[in-house]
């Protein structure tokens, strides 16, 4: 009986619980909630139908067939949504990026086993903190607090399987970006380290103290701020911007988006020190994706060496059979030594048959004779740095003496890849391949090839002055044997570490080119004046900015002291005041 009445009891409680469920659910305010969630659903969905039709062109319309939508995005990107095991890796653009591989734990795993790397640590233990996952980096528990910056990415367009993004400032970070002007001009680097106090994920703050913190031998410090702005740039990026897929575009020419370019390359080095070089050969492929056809930082000039030094040799061959049709890639000094290496290095291989050792040395002798002909000032620097006397034979010999004089933008080139590759060829076997290959060009010389006259009279028409991503690129490796080759251009004007050698032809996102300070040195020019949201002044601007260069030069033609003194600042608060007449309280003067 008692157990009877304990059942009558609960099935009572429940269903008294039940009935007060149901009059909730019936309630206005649940009601309207589910109206509320309902609308926000269909809110998304919209989003995700306007992005996609806005990837793959058609009207908006036209997207309520997500499938169609996706195979049709999937066609005009050259994407697939296999797996990797489904064979698509041969198919695959040649810049592809993979994800796992811009993770250098993935490359110190192979080297010394996951429990060396992570030791006790679990991997769901880690930045808890962050809540947001990144492929770029992972976030570390020392960081500030994130909070967005005010940068943003914004899809321009999208047009021929390609899709064109953009970074944004918002205002709050156009005031910030000049009080770092500001810090930067009074050469001390505390106020830089103020300004991060108050603003953490300040990109360019974050670049210049990195590099304070690397000429001090603060390693460890100065990659964790270049680590800390590529996190702060990979949590502002676009929904639809996929990095490694190799079709998403960044321009040079939009100030916003160097900073992307140079922690991006900071980063890659950062990597290639600390001996992770597959992993420097990710970023270094995925810098060059961002705009191939320009290439801002000159990335041709190193993605070889990174091949070489993480062993990936098919990788570089396939880059130049690809791409030598289209941009001569065996007219840079490095791609002619590199790819011959690459040949020997896969001819020594245990796992290559007899016949393909055979082919692959034979077509490594003739390239490196080849590149020997063509770059003749190679070979006496190389042999200096690796430490090697050459014989009587080859000293004595005017081909590699007198005849290989070259011109300013060549012994650039030169000097950059013996500077940064001289380590690769101190192996024996590969000194002992050189020497052979030496021995055969002089007989070559000797007996009056014609190859030898054709490659001389080449030398001197086509190296006459180097670009200036070349000179960027010098600039930022930092390799001695380079940086004194530079012309008396370049060193005589000031570089700043967070936009080296800015181009002449920079535009803005409001459509004010910034060629109107074209004649004024470059570090005059605020490298902020390129974000406003306000589109319909710009008109108005331009001619703003139009007035004040020839104001500015009527001041300096009667005055040039004043020029030196007083450019950068009275220039930059003139500009500001154009652009930004809301951060300004006074009406300043050029006096």
């Amino acid at each position: 009986m008692v157990m009877k009445a304990r059942r009558r009891a609960t099935a009572g409680k429940q269903r008294r619980e039940m009935h007060s469920l149901r009059r909730v659910l019936r309630s206005p305010e649940i009601k309207q909630a589910r109206k509320r969630r309902k609308r926000r659903r269909k809110r998304t969905l919209q989003e995700i139908n306007r992005l996609l039709c806005l990837m793959c062109g058609c009207q908006e319309g036209a997207g309520d067939d997500i499938d169609a939508l996706l195979e049709t995005i999937e066609q005009s990107n050259g994407l697939t949504l296999q797996s990797e095991g489904c064979g698509a890796s041969d198919n695959r653009p040649v810049l592809y990026v993979e994800h796992r591989n811009l993770n250098p734990e993935t490359e110190l795993k192979r080297y010394f086993g996951a429990r060396a790397v992570l030791g006790d640590q679990r991997p769901r233990q880690r930045q808890r903190q962050f809540h947001r996952s990144t492929w770029m980096t992972i976030p570390k528990n020392t960081w500030p607090r994130f909070s967005r910056p005010g940068i943003s990415m914004t899809l321009l367009e999208s047009r021929d399987g390609l899709q064109y993004f953009t970074f944004e400032h918002s205002r709050d970070y156009q005031q910030i970006q000049f009080k770092f002007l500001d810090s930067v001009e009074s050469m001390d680097p505390n106020n830089i380290v103020a300004l991060l106090q108050m603003n953490p994920y300040h990109i360019d703050s974050l670049l210049q103290l990195s590099d304070v913190c690397r000429i001090q031998e603060d390693q460890e410090m100065a990659r964790d701020l270049i680590e800390r702005a590529l996190y702060s740039f990979e949590c502002a990026f676009h929904p639809v911007c996929s990095l490694t897929s190799g079709t998403s575009r960044l321009d040079y020419l939009r100030p916003e988006n160097r900073a992307f370019y140079l922690a991006g390359y900071k980063h890659m080095m950062f990597l290639e020190r600390r001996g992770c070089p597959r992993t420097a050969l990710e970023y270094c492929r995925l810098i060059l994706s961002l705009d191939p056809d320009s290439d801002p930082l000159c990335m041709l000039l190193l993605i070889d060496f990174l091949s070489l030094r993480s062993r990936e040799y098919n990788f570089l061959l396939r880059l130049y059979q690809d791409w030598e049709v289209h941009r001569n890639l065996s007219q840079l000094p490095n791609f002619a030594f590199s790819v011959a290496l690459s040949h020997f290095h896969l001819s020594q291989e245990d796992q290559t048959e007899s016949k393909e050792r055979e082919r692959l040395k034979h077509k490594a002798d003739l390239l490196l004779q080849d590149a020997l002909i063509m770059f003749p000032g190679v070979l006496m620097p190389l042999l200096d740095l690796c430490t090697v006397q050459p014989d009587a034979a080859v000293s004595s010999h005017d081909f590699f003496g007198p005849r290989s004089q070259q011109t300013p933008a060549l012994a650039e080139l030169v000097s950059l890849y013996v500077g940064r590759t001289h380590t690769l060829w101190r192996e024996g076997g590969v000194l002992l391949w050189l020497e052979e290959c030496v021995r055969e060009v002089l007989r070559r010389v000797d007996a009056k090839d014609p190859l030898v006259e054709d490659c001389q009279n080449k030398r001197k028409q086509r190296y006459q002055s180097a670009p200036l991503n070349i000179h960027r690129h010098v600039i930022l490796s930092e390799i001695k044997e380079a940086t004194s080759t530079l012309p008396l251009e370049v060193t005589t004007q000031s570089v700043m570490g967070f936009d080296p050698l800015p181009p002449l032809d920079s535009v803005s996102i409001g459509g004010v080119p910034v060629n109107v300070f074209q004649g004024l040195p470059s570090n005059s020019v605020p490298l902020c004046l390129t974000s406003w949201e306000n589109q319909k002044k710009s008109a108005k601007t331009s001619q703003g900015l139009l007035e004040i260069n020839v104001l500015w030069s009527e001041k300096c033609k009667s005055n040039p002291e004043q020029q030196q003194r007083t450019l950068g600042r009275c220039w930059r608060k003139r500009v500001q005041q154009y652009l930004y007449p809301q951060l300004n309280k006074s009406h300043i003067d050029i006096t």
